[in-house]
């Protein structure tokens, strides 16, 4: 039985067992049509994107030095909602299902030693990114620059002097040290005021039922618990865990709306880093 096909603009044809009757072929769209379904793909994207915002992944920058040297001003980094459940903090629509006190979908809090971000309320509600260093019903001091938990010094160990701008102090290098949690969670903390800044005599701090005791890794300029700025952190509060940057910036060198100088103040070392 006869056959034809067509491959580009080339045509064959032939006998065979069959006879296929030729596609018709496709109608094209109008350009309303078009239009219409490119708005259709649009709304999709954007509606996927809010849900991962929303429920599982939000996007965050790193405005300030508080975190250094674990996190640098331009480091971008994706918080993990599900891991402590969610609360009015971590969705950007209240529900009322959720009270002012607590969470739902969570089965574990904070460990010490997360990084995490949360809402300061004595401080308009701003996003701060902080280390949990106190669970409920710890007891936290400051001596000397030493940090203490329930009465035991946390092991603290010189690392080496090193490049990182101290900001108010002035000074070019700035101490490095090994700090190890008793959980066994192992960081690095940078002095740049050594171990006699207002900061590294505080306390004692006993932790409510229900909050948290953050500090930031640049011990002597950063506003986090010590403060009364944002003191203990309920758990309400809490947005969720920084997980990995995935994208920084060197912001000292580039403002980052200067989009033209990213080539040359990218840190490609430091994209996809895990958060630890």
């Amino acid at each position: 039985m006869a056959f034809d096909f067509k491959i580009g603009s080339l045509k064959f044809g032939g006998t065979g067992s069959a006879a296929k009757a030729p596609a018709a072929d496709k109608k094209e769209m109008t350009p309303a049509e078009e239009a219409w379904d490119l708005a259709k793909t649009v709304f999709y994207a954007v509606a996927i994107a809010l849900v991962l915002r929303i429920v599982i992944f939000q996007p965050f920058n790193i405005p300030s030095g508080s975190m250094k040297p674990t996190l640098q001003v331009g480091d971008f980094l994706y918080v993990s909602k599900p891991t402590y459940g969610y609360s009015r903090a971590s969705l950007i629509f209240p529900l009322t299902r959720i009270n002012a006190h607590g969470r739902i979908l969570s089965n574990k809090g904070p460990e010490r030693g997360d990084i995490v971000v949360f809402k300061a309320r004595r401080d308009g509600n701003k996003d701060y990114i902080k280390r949990v260093i106190g669970l409920p019903g710890d007891e936290i001091r400051m001596i000397g620059g030493v940090l203490h938990i329930n009465g035991e010094p946390v092991k603290k160990e010189f690392i080496r002097l090193s490049d990182h701008s101290c900001d108010r102090y002035g000074a070019d290098q700035a101490p490095l040290y090994r700090e190890t949690l008793p959980n066994g969670v192992s960081y690095t903390v940078q002095e740049c005021d050594e171990n006699g800044g207002n900061l590294d005599h505080a306390g004692p701090y006993q932790v409510p039922t229900g909050y948290y005791f953050m500090m930031g890794d640049n011990r002597d300029q950063s506003q986090d618990s010590r403060t009364q700025a944002v003191s203990y952190v309920p758990a309400e509060d809490l947005v969720g865990r920084a997980e990995r940057i995935f994208f920084s910036v060197d912001g000292e060198r580039s403002a980052l709306w200067q989009f033209w100088n990213w080539p040359f103040a990218i840190r490609y070392g430091r994209i996809f880093d895990p958060v630890k």
